[in-house]
């Protein structure tokens, strides 16, 4: 059948349909798209986002460590428990953790600060130079950490079990993080009396500092009688506090020998 358009009027009308962008054919026969009645398009329903998770809540150190220290039952399963502690970031400077020292069946617990250079190389609590003073101290009223004797041994632990950069003080959240597993200690040990050795010792354990107006008084931490007594480090460097520190040894033994 012959088109009812003359080649060169068709050639036309496709050129103009060129230019106005028309490339290719949707269909194999022409629409008339006025003749079509219109459809209404339905806007897609806008795809609801899903609300952004909720944040995780912060992790409280101290509800950790206080979960992880009751749910020791032994020494062995607290210095663990304490070894798994990942919130304190002394842990990460330190090279080892200094956990404790001593006759477990004492009477006395001394609880120092923190651990210095030698205890953090040796692992072990108050073996540098205020270690050996502290060690000449109690074997002055015939006390010692190796006594095998329960009535005349002593256990001693720290606050903090890993040591400052620089021996600087522990800060206070480090100190709160780290009473729980000071206060299972005592538990596991229980102690008949507690000797604070020094102001880190007293704000963890009495919640104040000031060791020259508390030391020589008796108080009561993590449910123990408690005497607070000038840190054996301090005594180096200031050597004429020893007489007070002999008056608090013999006030110690006064209170032993008064339980016997």
């Amino acid at each position: 059948m012959e088109s009812a358009l003359d080649y060169h009027t068709a050639k036309a009308l496709l050129d103009w349909q060129i230019e106005l962008g028309v490339t290719e054919a949707i269909c194999d026969a022409p629409v008339n798209r006025y003749e079509v009645p219109e459809k209404v398009a339905k806007p897609a329903a806008a795809t609801a986002k899903a609300p952004p998770p909720a944040a995780a809540p912060a992790a409280d150190p101290v509800e950790e460590a206080r979960a992880a220290a009751q749910n020791a039952g032994s020494l062995e399963a607290l210095q663990n428990a304490m070894a798994a502690f990942e919130h304190c970031d002394l842990k990460r400077g330190a090279r080892n953790l200094v956990f404790a020292d001593g006759n477990p069946t004492a009477r006395v617990m001394i609880i120092g600060e923190a651990p210095g250079r030698d205890e953090d190389i040796q692992g072990r609590p108050f073996v540098g130079r205020a270690g050996q003073l502290l060690d000449r101290m109690f074997a002055a009223i015939g006390m010692a950490r190796d006594a095998t004797d329960a009535e005349k041994s002593v256990y001693i632990t720290n606050v903090l079990p890993w040591r400052p950069p620089q021996n600087r003080d522990p800060k206070p959240t480090e100190i709160a993080m780290m009473v729980p597993f000071v206060q299972r200690h005592v538990e596991l040990i229980a102690p008949e009396v507690i000797v604070l050795m020094g102001n880190i010792s007293c704000q963890a354990g009495l919640g104040k500092r000031g060791i020259s107006r508390l030391r020589g008084h008796w108080s009561e931490s993590y449910g123990k009688p408690t005497l607070p007594m000038f840190h054996p480090a301090y005594l180096l460097r200031s050597p004429q506090f020893k007489r007070e520190a002999w008056a608090d040894l013999l006030e110690l033994q006064a209170r032993l020998r008064g339980k016997s």
